[in-house]
């Protein structure tokens, strides 16, 4: 007799305990010859050595699946422990990852699919397209496959802290607080897609950085997928000092909506400069969205196309004058 510790190193305990321990009572049922106390993210096991290399590989396998589709239920254990496919394995190819409810997260549209086979090919990626068009979504996304992949050990997201059109005046409290409601729509985009437990120690440990762009002079930037979110509101200078952060096995993706522009109008976007000035780069990708890939409320999609409507009458009645 033999006894063991195994940490779930990966996994949120919550997800593969189940509620009420559920799933942990069940794999202590379908391994009767084993004593099993699960404590935190440890696994105490004791008993027969055969048995226990065979409940180990059971864990192993468990494990990838909780992070890999952020669910486990008692089919899937049954499945796992029989050495049969998930029914979760059965889902497309398109999928890029799961959300923190099981649901898939895929592209949804031809030009989203196009940003997804742009970042598999290139080291650099910019998505330029409306409100809604799921480019800093998608991005994000598979920033959060490259990390749970291993392929990457960090994420990094930024975006400039450019009021959309209000003043906010001085914020209270420390420097987090006061930057977290410009960087709220990507906290968003996290939230949805790794459990809120293993979210906190991934901020806690750097592992996922979320910074105002000002904060990215003098770094360089290794093994992380660093995404800049609202660059049409970045000065020349800026995108210039953000692009040339990038080392060694780094993506970049770059998301912006040139329609969305809250720079005053003295200054020039540097969105704008750095698709002229890179846009025979090798290696560099652009990826245009449209009104087409709104995956928002239908509303949304008739909004931008009454606003598109409404700066071309302008814009003709100027020629005319």
């Amino acid at each position: 007799m033999i006894e063991k510790h195994i940490v779930l190193e990966d996994v949120d305990p919550v997800i593969f305990y189940g509620v009420n321990n559920v799933h942990i009572q069940m794999i202590k049922a379908l391994y009767p010859k084993l004593r099993i106390v699960g404590r935190g993210n440890v696994l105490h096991v004791m008993g027969d050595e055969e048995e226990m290399c065979a409940f180990e590989e059971t864990v192993q396998k468990l494990e990838r699946h909780c992070v890999q589709y952020n669910s486990l239920t008692e089919e899937a254990i049954l499945n796992i422990v029989k050495g049969k496919k998930t029914q979760e394995e059965g889902v497309g190819n398109d999928v890029i990852l799961f959300s923190i409810s099981g649901r898939p997260i895929l592209p949804r549209s031809k030009n989203q699919r196009a940003l997804v086979q742009a970042f598999e090919k290139n080291d650099m990626v910019f998505a330029i397209g409306p409100a809604g068009s799921g480019k800093t979504y998608t991005a994000i996304a598979l920033a959060v496959k490259a990390l749970k992949n291993k392929e990457i050990k960090k994420i990094i997201l930024s975006r400039p802290a450019v009021e959309a059109g209000e003043k906010l005046g001085f914020l209270p409290g420390d420097m987090k607080e006061k930057i977290d409601p410009y960087l709220q729509p990507l906290y968003d985009a996290l939230q949805d897609m790794i459990p809120s437990a293993k979210l906190k120690e991934y901020m806690e440990t750097n592992v996922i950085q979320i910074a105002p762009l000002a904060f990215m002079r003098g770094r360089t930037l290794n093994d992380a997928v660093v995404i800049l979110d609202e660059a049409q509101n970045t000065t020349s200078q800026q995108i210039k000092m953000f692009l040339t952060r990038m080392g060694m096995n780094t993506k970049m993706i770059v998301t912006g909506d040139m329609t969305q522009i809250d720079l005053p109008n003295s200054q020039r976007s540097g969105l704008i400069e750095a698709m002229r000035i890179l846009k025979n780069v090798k290696g560099i990708s652009f990826v245009m969205l449209d009104k087409t890939d709104i995956v928002r409320h239908k509303l949304v999609t008739a909004i931008v196309e009454a606003y598109e409507k409404s700066e071309e009458t302008s814009k003709r009645s100027k020629k005319e004058e």
